[in-house]
């Protein structure tokens, strides 16, 4: 069997290089509409809410507004690497990371087979983290601003976060849970028809 064959591809010289291949199925528009909203709202939310910490804490470094006393703050930090201070000051090496991770994204999500309503929901809300963060690396000198600053122990401060890294989190956690479900079932129907 030639390798044409066995994976159903159907070359046609007339049409555009994706749609030659049958194997390849993008999103329908009930997926559409999941991911592109997720994303747009996730961004402009995480720019926004960026932008209006630092206009209404001042814009100095450490500022500090608390919230929950002991427990949750508002705190002003511009960080110059990735999450927990990796590659601090590699603002040419982030940005190209997150251009990397993002195309990623994309890809998986146009020419993947995402089925799952919550996969393609944390795919727009990784796509929107990734857009978040690359903006500030990109117009903001290479800083991302954070400014959720949460004590999990007296005296002990998880490092500073914002709305993006949030939708990074969640995005990842959904994955993973889809992920383990989609499994659980799909042994399910193969032991089903045993």
């Amino acid at each position: 069997m030639s390798q044409r064959e066995e994976y159903n591809v159907q070359p046609d010289s007339g049409r555009p290089f994706l749609s030659r291949y049958r194997f390849i199925r993008f999103p329908d528009l009930s997926a559409q509409l999941i991911f592109w909203p997720v994303m747009l709202v996730g961004l402009a939310l995480d720019l926004w809410s960026k932008s209006a910490l630092f206009d209404w804490l001042g814009q100095k470094q450490g500022d500090t507004l608390s919230i929950i006393d002991g427990v949750l703050h508002f705190v002003l930090v511009q960080n110059a690497g990735a999450a927990f201070g990796i590659a601090l000051g590699q603002r040419y090496l982030l940005i190209t990371v997150s251009v990397l991770a993002l195309m990623i994204i994309l890809a998986v999500f146009l020419l993947g087979q995402a089925k799952q309503t919550v996969t393609v929901f944390a795919l727009g809300l990784l796509a929107a983290g990734v857009c978040g963060n690359l903006y500030d690396r990109i117009f903001n000198d290479g800083l991302v601003r954070d400014f959720i600053d949460i004590v999990y122990w007296p005296d002990k401060h998880w490092p500073a976060f914002n709305i993006a890294d949030t939708m990074l989190c969640i995005g990842v956690g959904l994955l993973i849970v889809s992920a383990v479900f989609t499994e659980k079932s799909s042994r399910r129907r193969v032991q089903q028809r045993k």
